[in-house]
């Protein structure tokens, strides 16, 4: 059944609703991400100074993040998202300021300890599921998608920018700042919604969790996360002082962080596109690692000036740009209908524990080992992910729908499941009858939606 321009469209209400939701999670990951390229140099000025102290600033929020992403998105569940947003905002906002006026670095990682414990991450998601239509739902996480990734890439260039004329303290200041301009567009631009989109497809479901950690694809995309965030951190307890021991004042790195990023995204951009049009998605997928890992070596046994450097950090980023859209883009074609919210609440706390795990190992590893056991680490990491992904395989041509319905009584829904597991197109077939909705997992071409839509019309309300 074609859709109406309407329907094809962003409405009003959730181009407003969705850019603030959007836009409040970005301010967030911003201030995570903004130290992360200037601790491993202005943490040496703290009396308590050691590498590792340093490495559990840059990770510390990652270990609050794992151990609380998931059930900060159950509790949005029971109690609202707004409470747990808006909660979670000021909880940020006390972290940090506690690393502001922390005058000690065991004071700034409490402090970004703090920061972490406001995850709202899967409570803003789901927030944004409930006030958008299913047909507009991937607009809308494309969007916040994007404004991650824009405040890594602002982080970069802003934290060595400002940090010569405001100091580590200023920049958490800075982020305190933000966190409070999030909440005042969260509460003047987000509507208040007593709908609540359907547990499965959004949040996870405890109950599911180990159908997906045997998933032998999706745990390759885990292992995947946890390697790719657990390097990033570990590569910034070290990439700032090489660029300083080469050269480069710490003022100019943010000149040199901009280049770079752009120029791997002009490399990466192509390769999204030959990965997904020719389903070569393993292969580029490998040369993505092997990207990182040349990287790596070069940092580690280059004694250059800080050109070279910049050559292994334009490596570096788009080995890992690419990775870094391509992990969620497959996590969300492999996961099966009507659990998506289970796989990515898995593979989130994959990612905030390698973050952790990182900078905690390569400030540990730096201290005792020094550069080389860094890179050591990194590159043996990097092997073990190259191991792991033999046996990867492309994405399904795949696409997940869903269909709300009304209640229905026992014979209905056998019935149901039944027809639509005989429509021409459809793999699989999940009807929730607690939560009033059918789960279809359909191939992108060979789907036949006007039987589908005209199959489950009779059994909506």
């Amino acid at each position: 059944m074609p859709k109406s321009a309407n329907e094809q469209r962003l409405s009003p209400l959730e181009r407003r609703s969705s850019s603030a939701l959007a836009a409040v999670f970005g301010l967030r990951m911003l201030g995570l991400f903004l130290i992360m390229p200037v601790m491993a140099i202005y943490g040496q000025a703290y009396p308590d100074y050691t590498p590792l102290l340093v490495g559990l600033a840059i990770g510390a929020y990652g270990l609050t993040q794992a151990l609380l992403q998931i059930p900060m998105g159950m509790l949005s569940d029971k109690v609202g998202r707004r409470p747990v947003i808006i909660g979670g905002l000021l909880v940020f906002v006390v972290g940090s300021l506690v690393a502001a006026y922390a005058d000690t670095l065991v004071g700034v990682v409490i402090g970004r300890a703090l920061q972490g414990m406001g995850a709202i991450a899967a409570a803003i998601l789901a927030l944004a599921a409930d006030i958008t239509r299913d047909s507009q739902r991937p607009k809308v996480m494309a969007m916040i998608g994007m404004c991650i990734g824009l405040a890594f890439a602002l982080a970069l260039i802003l934290g060595p920018l400002l940090g010569p004329h405001i100091g580590l303290s200023g920049l958490f200041l800075f982020t305190a700042v933000s966190a409070v301009f999030g909440l005042l567009v969260f509460a003047i631009a987000v509507p208040k919604v007593e709908v609540r989109a359907a547990r499965g497809d959004l949040l996870p479901s405890s109950k599911e969790f180990g159908l997906i950690l045997k998933h032998g694809q999706l745990a390759r995309l885990n292992i995947g996360v946890f390697i790719l965030h657990c390097l990033l951190t570990a590569f910034f307890v070290v990439v700032p002082t090489q660029l300083v021991a080469g050269g480069l004042a710490s003022e100019q790195h943010a000149w040199l962080y901009l280049p770079t990023l752009m120029g791997s995204f002009v490399v990466m951009v192509p390769m999204l596109i030959v990965a997904e049009k020719r389903r070569k998605q393993p292969l580029f997928f490998r040369i993505a690692i092997a990207c990182l890992a040349l990287a790596v070596g070069i940092i580690g046994f280059s004694e250059g000036s800080w050109l070279i450097y910049v050559a292994a950090v334009l490596v570096f980023f788009t080995g890992f740009n690419f990775l870094e859209a391509t992990l969620p883009s497959l996590l969300t074609r492999f996961a099966p209908a009507g659990r998506k919210g289970s796989a990515s609440g898995i593979y989130a706390t994959a990612q905030f524990a390698g973050a952790f795990v990182g900078g905690a190992a390569g400030g540990a590893i730096l201290q005792w080992g020094g550069l080389i056991g860094v890179v050591a680490f990194s590159l043996v990491l990097l092997l073990c992910w190259l191991l792991v992904s033999v046996g990867m395989a492309p994405p399904p041509q795949w696409q997940n729908v869903s269909f709300r319905l009304r209640k229905l009584a026992a014979n209905e829904v056998d019935e149901l499941a039944t027809e639509l597991a005989e429509v021409t197109g459809v793999e699989e077939v999940r009807l929730v009858a607690s939560e009033q909705i059918a789960y279809l997992k359909v191939h992108k071409t060979d789907y036949n939606e006007e039987q589908v839509t005209a199959l489950v019309q009779p059994y909506q309300s």
